[in-house]
Formats: C-alpha cells, sequence, structure tokens
C-alpha cells in the first residue's frame, strides 16, 4: 500500500528550473513540507521520493492524517 501511494503521490509532483540556472525545485500539492531541491532534474525527482517517503513514514508514526492520493488511503495502526 506505501508503495502504491509513493507512486501514486509522485505522478503529481511538479518540477520546476530555478531561476539561478543551475538547480530545479520539486514538490507535490497537497502534501504541505514535501519539496526537494537539487542540481539536476533527476536528482531532485529521487530526493523528492526520499522526502515524501520520510514524510509519510513520520507522519504515520506520529498519528498525523496523511491526505488520501489517487484514492489511496493510509492509516496508523
Amino acid at each position: 500500500m506505501l508503495e502504491a501511494y509513493i507512486n501514486a503521490s509522485m505522478q503529481l509532483a511538479r518540477f520546476e528550473a530555478l531561476l539561478d540556472g543551475a538547480s530545479y525545485y520539486g514538490s507535490i500539492p497537497g502534501l504541505r513540507g514535501v519539496w526537494a531541491n537539487a542540481e539536476t532534474l533527476e536528482a531532485c525527482n529521487r530526493e523528492l521520493q526520499k522526502v515524501l517517503e520520510a514524510w509519510v513514514l513520520i507522519g504515520l508514526e506520529q498519528g498525523r492524517s496523511i491526505p488520501p492520493v489517487g484514492g489511496i488511503v493510509l492509516h496508523h495502526v
């Protein structure tokens, strides 16, 4: 279920080249605090996925509500 959530969330990711011309910014709309910055688009994508995974796991561990994505709902157990 976690893998499906991560994959669905990454499908929503938005990336942009920053004005410095040397880095990229990525975020996932609706998932507050999930963002990354890196020198290449590929590195930014990898970093964003790492941030997302940590955000979900920490959120579940702390009993926070994780917003549903693509019909996938995660619950703390």
